[in-house]
């Protein structure tokens, strides 16, 4: 599971950010929209890693399993 991290601005605005994924963060006029374009985002880099054949953060490690 990845771990998103939230803080407010001196400027009011919030900033979420991933962590585990360098580069991963959003902006947002509430905590809830910042959370949703981080975890949008975070997902696009996952998935763009996964097409490329690049790691995964370990904290995502086991997360598909063959069936």
């Amino acid at each position: 599971m990845l771990c998103i991290e939230i803080e407010r601005e001196d400027d009011g605005r919030w900033l979420a950010e991933v962590p585990a994924l360098p580069g991963v963060l959003g902006y947002g006029a509430t905590d809830a929209e910042a959370r949703a374009k981080a975890t949008a985002l975070a997902l696009r880099v996952i998935a763009e890693r996964v097409e490329n054949g690049e790691a995964l953060p370990d904290e995502l490690a086991g997360m598909f399993q063959l069936a």
